[in-house]
């Protein structure tokens, strides 16, 4: 247990620390390697194969968040079993965690497989990026089991408050996907990078579940404790399929905008993707902070200690606000630069747009870190129900922008979409944790 955190007792402050460094350096090889696959496809194949893959991008983020979601939600029962020293059932939820993702990889699988024509096609997907955009979705689908296997092992450990094991693992794949990019991306077009992400999350996920069972003595199951139990899933299930419809349903609103955007051409397509993809990856810090507060949450409430959540939600929202205004300082003068590394050859229409999408949503990145660092408490502490209702609100303001706004402002209102839906969520996120940390000390 050398490698985990309790976060329990001790600092806050240092604790996640401690914790969110190795996790923001994971997040930041993730989407370093997912951007990479975007600048090789952008410099080698040109703008068409770049909008090609923007377009996917809503679609990605509806199916492979919602295992990515599943899989956080199976960690936060372990997380409270491991705050509570209760470690025979931790490891029962560990074995179902593992019986019901197997289940979960057979059945989204097979239906996203099945309708992904149906889908590109409702989102009046260009008919000159269509083929390209079905051939990388399709594959990425393929590789379905993979994602669920390596954030299924990541979740279990991080619930243990190990985030330095997923990171080595997740070095591995970023460096194996970026070579795979170079090698494939030439033979096989816009396949090669899909390729090349599947089979490196493939190496990366088999790797991490070899050393997990090595290394963790505390995971070694026990006689008795290997059995499916139906009672153990549907407690996994009560906290993982909310924590993924979250992420489903706030994809809904997603996919709306993107389909509006795919009305106004592939050009201004590819913009979206440039500034989206550069988002995304400054966007990491506010992920890692999420997800630290997802187990920190956990472990206190397991432990009975509510009242150690606003000294940690006091020390996540202080770094969020912090990087927020490095995030600023650097895109607002070199947002439009940046856009570049998506082009074979310059196009000022797309770096000026690139960096409008960028201007306005680095904005209102203080917001962003308050959804994700409340939300993600929320769901450590047992109530993912309420997240998913955070998630409606965003859900319902990035639609009205794709259904009204964007007809009547163009890409503009597009670009205000994002802070649009961080704003409505926040209003209920707020209000909602206030109550939530007033009942749990009650209850003790």
């Amino acid at each position: 247990m050398a490698r985990t955190i309790d976060m329990t007792t001790g600092s806050p402050s240092k604790h996640i620390l401690r914790f969110v460094v190795p996790l923001l350096l994971g997040n930041l090889f993730q989407q370093f390697y997912n951007m990479v696959d975007t600048v090789i496809i952008g410099q080698y194949l040109g703008k068409t194969a770049l909008a090609s893959v923007g377009s996917t991008g809503s679609i990605i983020f509806m199916i492979i968040g919602l295992c990515l979601g599943i899989c956080a939600g199976f960690g936060i029962p372990i997380s409270q079993r491991f705050g509570a020293k209760d470690y025979s059932e931790m490891r029962r939820f560990v074995v179902n965690s593992v019986w019901t993702c197997i289940g979960l990889a057979v059945i989204v699988t097979t239906t996203v497989l099945i309708l992904c024509d149906n889908i590109l096609q409702a989102m009046n997907t260009p008919e000159d990026i269509y083929d390209g955009a079905y051939t990388y979705l399709s594959i990425l689908f393929m590789g379905i089991p993979f994602t669920l296997l390596y954030n299924l092992c990541s979740s279990v450990v991080r619930a243990m408050g190990d985030s330095k094991t997923p990171l080595y693992f997740l070095v591995i794949s970023s460096l194996l996907n970026i070579a795979l990019d170079l090698i494939l991306v030439n033979p096989f077009g816009i396949a090669g990078p899909a390729w090349a992400t599947v089979i490196s999350q493939g190496v990366s996920g088999i790797l991490c579940l070899f050393y997990m069972r090595k290394k963790y003595a505390i995971l070694r199951i026990q006689p008795g404790e290997g059995r499916l139990s139906f009672r153990h899933v549907g407690k996994l299930l009560m906290q993982g399929l909310p924590m993924g419809l979250q992420y489903s349903i706030t994809a809904i609103g997603s996919i709306i905008l993107q389909t509006a955007v795919n009305g106004l051409g592939s050009t201004y397509v590819a913009a979206m993707t440039a500034g989206q993809k550069i988002s995304i990856f400054f966007c990491c810090p506010f992920d890692a902070l999420g997800n630290t507060a997802a187990t920190y949450g956990g472990q206190n409430i397991g432990a009975r200690r509510p009242d150690r959540i606003h000294k940690g939600m006091f020390a996540l929202v202080a770094y969020g606000f912090i990087y927020a205004a490095i995030a600023a300082a650097v895109l607002f003068p070199f947002g439009g630069m940046l856009s570049r590394l998506f082009m074979d050859q310059p196009d000022a229409f797309i770096e000026e747009n690139a960096h409008l999408f960028l201007k306005i949503n680095v904005s209102f990145y203080t917001l962003l870190a308050l959804v994700n660092i409340i939300r993600f408490m929320i769901q450590g502490m047992g109530y993912s129900i309420l997240a998913i209702t955070a998630g409606f609100f965003e859900m319902v303001a990035r639609a009205t922008v794709g259904f009204v706004f964007v007809d009547l402002y163009g890409y503009p209102a597009a670009c205000m979409a994002n802070p649009s839906a961080w704003v409505a969520a926040d209003i209920f996120l707020i209000i909602a944790y206030l109550l939530i940390v007033r009942r749990e000390k009650r209850k003790v």
